[in-house]
């Protein structure tokens, strides 16, 4: 038997603004079978944690350097 979905998760490659996003967010819309699209805000929780990844990350390419 075939799995069902109740639904996705769409990612954007970078941080679009609202009204840039409305064009994309209509079209998903659009879609056969689609009956709700929300989109989600960034705040700042979201910030700090994508400053402590790449400061994770800059410490270990760091690290790295250092080793050799």
């Amino acid at each position: 038997m075939t799995d069902r979905l109740k639904g996705v998760v769409v990612t954007f490659d970078r941080d679009i603004r609202e009204d840039d996003a409305e064009y994309i967010l209509n079209a998903i819309r659009m879609i056969k079978g689609v009956i709700d699209v929300t989109p989600n805000v960034l705040n700042s929780d979201d910030h700090i944690n994508r400053m402590r990844i790449e400061n994770e990350i800059r410490e270990k390419l760091w690290q790295a350097f250092k080793s050799k």
